[in-house]
């Protein structure tokens, strides 16, 4: 079995990947952890769902490839100019709300609000490596928090591995999240909160 043959991507990616490589962004989702998310998306059917990074769109895209027409999706990021491709390309979907934002003062109004999610999808450092027991905090009983990019890379800086490491053993000592660790695409974690 061959996990990158027909992955089926949404149907704006290779378009996408186009506008993304065009400014230079280069720190998009790959397909396997698209492929992922799409799957996760799916068993959650009318859920909620929450990416912390936008980026240029390319994890939204697989994530609402795999949302059924009930599903809403809430992407943050402070930046602008990545996720105006997002908005170009996505922002006509109903079920999705783009947001520029801190990630930081984005979870606290969530918590401020009692939002929950069915999914949680932390691609920034809001929600991966700071507020993580606030965000976890918004993750609904039987809900899935999927982090990625926890494979080392040469690209990071002395300071990253420490955090990687922390986050990673922070979640393996919770009680109430039961986690799987994957050494596939860029090193993924996934966890489940209990009910």
């Amino acid at each position: 079995m061959l996990d990158t043959v027909h992955l089926n991507p949404p149907s704006l990616l290779q378009e996408m990947e186009e506008a993304t490589r065009a400014i230079g962004f280069t720190i998009g989702s790959d397909y396997l952890t698209g492929s992922l998310l799409r799957t996760l998306a799916a068993s959650k059917p009318a859920g909620a769902f929450l990416e912390l990074g936008t980026g240029t769109g390319l994890g939204t895209a697989w994530l609402l490839d795999g949302m059924d027409t009930n599903s809403r999706l809430t992407t943050v990021d402070r930046d602008q100019r990545a996720p105006a491709l997002a908005r170009q390309f996505l922002g006509d979907d109903p079920r999705l709300t783009c947001t520029t934002m801190d990630g930081v003062a984005f979870i606290e109004d969530a918590r401020r609000q009692n939002r929950v999610f069915d999914l949680i999808f932390a691609d920034m450092p809001p929600g991966k490596f700071e507020r993580l027991a606030e965000t976890l905090q918004l993750l609904a009983p039987g809900g899935i928090y999927v982090v990625d990019d926890l494979l080392f890379q040469t690209s990071w800086s002395p300071e990253h591995l420490p955090l990687v490491s922390a986050l990673v053993q922070t979640l393996e000592r919770r009680e109430d999240l039961r986690i799987t660790k994957l050494n596939w695409s860029t090193g993924l974690l996934l966890a489940v909160k209990r009910k």
